[in-house]
């Protein structure tokens, strides 16, 4: 029987070839009302995946018979709707950019929180339970199904992490955010002062997303962080 809880003890998938890992997961995750099932490898693991009552995936990269990153892949085209939080030992910068532009929506580096795992899952599950698939600005539709962008009724073609940064800043809007806020959210970094991929993606979105009538509507607030701003713009 299923548990209640403040999500409707939403079903969620750990897919991981560590018992103890597993174990961990599951304890934590089930004080927070979660109800949990688990794959011990690539292929059952995606098979589980594509059953309709998963809301959420939590996913280890190095798995036996499948790779994280084949499963991922094969989600993407099957249930391109279905939220994947990478979970794994491979932390570097490059590990994390390559999981987030394959499609995961959260990048979480063993050794882990179980806690912070779940707040990353709650997280995910309350952007599912609003119902809404459309982001609308004045100048700009973003599908969040579809992962299409329209600037002016223009498509724009984004890389999964600008999609992510994209989109975080928009449902935030017109908040100031911080940066280590951002980094966390889209990248999954605790704390790292030294990193600039912020500062180059927010780059790489301006140039993709202005047009000759307006710059791209992101301000850089100095000393805090960015906001999501077409008025500025």
């Amino acid at each position: 029987m299923r548990s209640t809880g403040p999500y409707h003890a939403a079903m969620i998938l750990v897919v991981e070839d560590e018992p103890g890992i597993v174990d961990f997961v599951e304890r934590g995750l089930r004080r927070q009302g979660l109800e949990v099932i688990s794959a011990g490898d690539g292929e059952t693991g995606l098979d589980r995946a594509l059953e309709p009552d998963v809301e959420l995936v939590v996913l280890d990269l190095m798995l036996p018979k499948l790779s994280g990153q084949d499963v991922l892949r094969h989600l993407n085209t099957q249930r391109p709707e279905l939220p994947v939080i990478l979970l794994t030992a491979r932390g570097e910068v490059e590990d994390r950019i390559a999981g987030l532009d394959g499609g995961a929506v959260d990048y979480l580096v063993k050794p882990f929180a179980v806690g912070e795992l779940a707040a990353r899952i709650r997280a995910q599950l309350r952007t599912a339970s609003r119902g809404t698939t459309t982001i609308r600005t004045e100048s700009m539709r973003i599908d969040l199904v579809s992962r299409q962008v329209l600037v002016d009724d223009r498509p724009v073609r984004l890389s999964t992490t600008e999609f992510e940064l994209l989109v975080y800043l928009a449902q935030h809007r017109p908040h100031v955010l911080s940066r280590e806020e951002i980094l966390r959210a889209v990248w999954g970094y605790s704390h790292d002062p030294g990193t600039n991929v912020l500062e180059v993606y927010i780059g790489y979105l301006r140039r993709k997303l202005r047009t000759p009538a307006r710059p791209a509507p992101i301000t850089t607030v100095r000393s805090v962080g960015y906001r999501f701003d077409e008025e500025a713009s």
